[in-house]
């Protein structure tokens, strides 16, 4: 009889782990369903940088121009008028080759550039090789217009995957994308573009603007926009400085 007794509670034991390893794998499948997980598992790989060193006085506005032939030059004056010597510029290679004059002005100005590839095609929808010859020729490209140290990329139309930053990493480039977005390409209305730069905008942020066509509020909001980050105590850097032996804050793609 004790044996049977024995073997009773050892058999509800086995039931009673049994259930719980249950749960705890039907838990595991609905968490796996119920919130995105990164596609990179661990901490190794490449990343993208969204964010300088938050304890930093230090923030970067970055403009983004893939078309148009009105905004680029205005937005430059308004820099300049304004004490601004070194935004980030990332230039799709394609405009950039039909607008030496205004990236040369880039450059005499003390801006960075960046790229974001040649044709402005969305790198998440490419063949990982057409992927390769956009950054190849947009490489190219900038090196004939006399600017070789491009080691930024933002990827055409902001979307990138895991494959993306493999192939930025390979060809020596740092994927940047932006913790503070402007939504200028929208048209908000001059005090909205102020208000979604400068209401959040704190150490190591990353901007991001565009001096493309399409941004046409955005070179009356600046002025303000540079107020309102000098009264926060803050002051601009280059991409490239921001994250220049900081704690750069990078993120796993979803």
């Amino acid at each position: 009889m004790n044996h049977f007794y024995v073997w009773h509670i050892k058999r509800v034991k086995q039931i009673i782990i049994i259930i719980i390893a249950a749960f705890a794998t039907a838990g595991f499948f609905y968490i796996q369903k119920a919130v995105p997980l990164p596609v990179f598992s661990t901490d190794s790989g490449p990343k993208a940088i969204y964010k300088g060193e938050t304890k930093s006085d230090s923030v970067s506005l970055t403009f983004d121009i893939s078309w148009g032939d009105e905004r680029a030059l205005p937005i430059l004056d308004t820099l300049k008028a304004n004490g601004i010597k070194n935004a980030t510029f990332f230039l799709s290679a394609s405009w950039a080759e039909r607008h030496p004059d205004t990236v040369a002005r880039i450059v005499k100005d003390g801006h960075q550039i960046g790229s974001m590839g040649y044709a402005y095609k969305n790198y998440a929808n490419l063949e990982n090789s057409d992927i390769k010859k956009d950054i190849v020729r947009a490489q190219t490209a900038f090196e004939k217009l006399g600017i070789k140290d491009v080691h930024l990329l933002r990827p055409p139309t902001g979307q990138f995957n895991k494959d993306v930053l493999k192939i930025a990493n390979q060809y020596d480039y740092t994927v940047v994308h932006y913790s503070i977005n402007s939504h200028d390409w929208t048209n908000p209305g001059v005090q909205k573009v102020i208000d979604n730069v400068s209401s959040q905008l704190a150490g190591g942020d990353i901007v991001l603007l565009h001096a493309s066509d399409s941004a046409k509020q955005t070179e009356e909001a600046l002025p303000e926009i540079i107020n309102r980050l000098k009264e926060k105590g803050l002051k601009n850097v280059s991409v490239g400085d921001l994250i220049a032996n900081t704690e750069a804050k990078s993120s796993e793609i979803k």
